[in-house]
């Protein structure tokens, strides 16, 4: 367990999932002040026994405050926004009244508009985007199990380098650029070429990519993705094609988020996702054969019984 920081940060997790989770967590064992705000059979385990992460490196109970509220973030100074895509405009909405002046809302969602749309809600508060790249799971009630990696990049804001300094302190890979539009997307590009295809297969992203014709598939998504994001005037960083076959060596085990939402009978983000890319490309003059199919079949899985 580290130590506790010079100076603590209330912090508030609004959407305790995996990925709240984990980084909330991180905080928190690091000495910050952190409620995590989630669904009830999470926060019971929460209050009762902390929030349990089980990760590469330790597996520890970690206290942390707990709650079902939107109202839980009225004195935290840092808000990380963890909601499904599709909850962002209402779970905005019922936080708008609570919010301390001078907070940070961090939104750590998949998909590129999340934070041009929750601040179309949140007029006059501080809204930064996170690209987040975390394999995490809830293996089970206040039950984090974290499988890869954990790096951060966020949007620059008023609070964002004490913000950056805290998540780093905690052990948390954390970079502030100028073009997170073009990391979003990135992000987004990756998202695209293993979320559909890992959640149809039911099947980690290891075993995905070993599969006949899923590299060709993966190569037509990112092929649209650029096509799309070149259009709309994003500049997209790094080597993309290198990026994509990272996230299968740096996370084998990991099945998408859309994969564990379908397998879990809940709504996914596939329209956030390949979705859209065919919105955009629609919008374009692009054509997105490849993502609307893929689209198209994980909204057909969605009809499908849990597993």
């Amino acid at each position: 367990m580290n130590s506790a920081p010079t100076s603590s940060l209330c912090v508030a997790v609004l959407g305790a999932g995996a990925v709240g989770c984990y980084y909330g967590g991180m905080l928190a064992r690091a000495g910050h002040l952190v409620t995590l705000i989630g669904r009830p059979q999470h926060v019971q385990v929460f209050r009762a026994q902390g929030l349990r992460m089980q990760t590469l490196t330790f597996d520890e109970a970690v206290p942390v405050a707990a709650s079902t509220e939107a109202s839980a973030v009225a004195d935290a100074d840092l808000v990380l926004f963890a909601v499904k895509s599709p909850d962002t405009e209402s779970a905005g909405e019922q936080i708008q009244p609570h919010l301390k002046p001078g907070a940070l809302v961090l939104c750590l969602q998949n998909g590129v508009d999340n934070a041009e749309r929750l601040r179309a809600v949140l007029a006059g508060v501080q809204v930064a985007a996170a690209v987040v790249y975390v394999a995490t799971e809830m293996a089970g009630p206040g039950h984090l199990r974290h499988h890869g990696r954990g790096e951060l990049v966020i949007e620059p804001s008023p609070k964002s380098s004490e913000v950056a300094q805290a998540l780093i302190a905690a052990g948390v890979p954390t970079e502030i650029s100028d073009n997170v539009r073009g990391a979003l997307w990135t992000k987004l590009i990756l998202n695209c070429a293993y979320n559909a295809l890992s959640a149809v297969g039911r099947i980690v992203y290891g075993e995905l990519v070993k599969q006949p014709g899923v590299p060709d598939i993966m190569r037509d998504v990112i092929a649209e993705c650029r096509a799309v994001a070149a259009a709309d005037g994003v500049t997209i960083p790094g080597d993309v094609e290198l990026a994509v076959r990272r996230i299968a060596e740096t996370m084998p085990s990991q099945y998408s988020s859309t994969a564990q939402d379908l397998m879990r009978g809940k709504p996914s983000e596939i329209d956030h996702l390949n979705g859209y890319v065919v919105r955009r490309g629609e919008a374009m003059g692009v054509p997105t054969p490849v993502n609307r199919v893929l689209w198209a079949m994980v909204r057909l899985a969605e009809r499908r019984p849990p597993d």
